[in-house]
């Protein structure tokens, strides 16, 4: 008897909640009208999706400066960079850099939100000091940093001062350990991102938690690589992804610290494709654009997906 009563009122209940629904849904339709993302959608039209269907075009052409016509050429822009060797050299160091800044980027911001985590007031202000220069211009930071690190510059008067005799170390000219220099000075810009990512992951961990962790015996280091790590699984997948991609398309800071030397050690694919550009060699260069393209897809977004089903684990 309960259910022939109890079913037609869940039904009608149902029917009332669609139709509802599909009021709100005309409601909304009514006073936020799709075309008001109309102009957002042809900027981006205009700025994103139009240059990025070029990029494919152009790539196999003969597009440069010093021809009035364009013409079809197939693969042999990518025969010709094959062959050449230049963009496999310039994919190595683009991929060792990108390596190095997302270790250093993610090793730093960890470690700041580990020390600034409890909300005092020296915390904050530190907190505050170290996101400064995530929203400095990077070629102001480059060039600063170029200033500083050269044989007759404030970090080697200081390494003077310190030991008592003469320091002239060219940091920015030695194939051996730039590509480390100018992966920190790109940490250190950016270290703040990841800080507050790590802070806003550590500040959901739940006390409880915390706290039964310490009854059952677990140390500072256990209860952090054991319970905290794991909690803020996908804190540090959002930051090594961020590292990776934007680190893959750097340019500014190695541009104004290096440009490219010393003997092109530092010279990421995007600085090889800015000197092509320099050099005519539109097509060529475009070529590059989309090869860096491709190797982004391939590379950084299975890490990514990795980063992510180890999140399921966790």
């Amino acid at each position: 008897m309960s259910t022939r009563t109890t079913s037609p009122r869940r039904a009608a209940g149902a029917s009332d909640r669609a139709e509802s629904a599909r009021s709100n849904r005309r409601r909304q339709a009514a006073t936020h009208p799709w075309w008001f993302a109309f102009p957002a959608f042809a900027v981006l039209a205009v700025f994103f999706f139009l240059p990025t269907l070029f990029n494919f075009v152009y790539a196999f052409t003969d597009w440069s400066s010093f021809k009035s016509a364009i013409g079809f050429v197939g693969l042999k822009n990518f025969e010709t960079l094959l062959s050449s060797g230049d963009i496999q050299r310039a994919l190595r160091v683009t991929l060792t850099y990108a390596v190095l800044v997302a270790v250093f980027q993610n090793l730093f911001g960890l470690l700041l939100a580990l020390l600034l985590e409890r909300d005092t007031r020296v915390n904050r202000a530190a907190r505050t000091v170290f996101f400064i220069p995530v929203i400095m211009s990077a070629l102001a930071v480059g060039y600063v940093f170029q200033a500083l690190l050269k044989p007759d510059g404030v970090v080697n008067s200081l390494l003077s001062g310190i030991s008592g005799h003469t320091v002239d170390t060219a940091w920015l000219g030695n194939t051996t350990w730039t590509m480390l220099v100018v992966a920190l000075i790109h940490a250190w810009k950016w270290m703040g991102l990841p800080m507050l990512i790590y802070l806003a992951g550590l500040k959901t961990i739940s006390a409880e938690v915390l706290e039964a962790a310490t009854i059952d015996g677990a140390g500072p280091w256990t209860t952090f690589w054991r319970v905290r790590f794991p909690l803020i699984a996908p804190a540090v997948t959002f930051n090594v992804a961020t590292a990776l991609l934007g680190s893959m398309n750097g340019f500014d800071i190695v541009q104004a610290t290096t440009a490219g030397g010393p003997a092109r050690s530092t010279e990421l694919l995007n600085i090889f494709i800015f000197r092509t550009f320099g050099q005519g060699l539109f097509a060529q260069a475009t070529t590059m654009s989309l090869v860096l393209f491709l190797v982004v897809v391939v590379l950084a977004f299975p890490v990514i997906g990795m980063l992510r089903r180890r999140e399921d684990v966790l």
